[in-house]
């Protein structure tokens, strides 16, 4: 991932779950963040960051909501 990253072209968009992501943020690969957040209690549930152990800055770029309450935050990493 990190040789497709380096090379010339286009943004890279990637879905997947918590290990995926966790892996690429471990790496350092991620740029920017797109969080849906769900108007919805469960009480219980995964934790997207779980296997996260060191500090990531974030700065928030946008947030939209759309229609049932969902709303789209939008963050980019913050370069110290």
């Amino acid at each position: 991932m990190l040789k497709l990253k380096k090379r010339e072209g286009k943004d890279i968009i990637v879905y997947g779950g918590t290990r995926f992501v966790s892996s690429l943020i471990k790496e350092d690969l991620i740029d920017e963040y797109n969080l849906l957040v769900n108007p919805t209690i469960l009480g219980k549930g995964k934790p997207i960051f779980k296997s996260i152990t060191s500090l990531r800055n974030l700065d928030l770029v946008s947030a939209t909501s759309y229609g049932g309450g969902m709303v789209v935050l939008k963050y980019k990493r913050k370069i110290n």
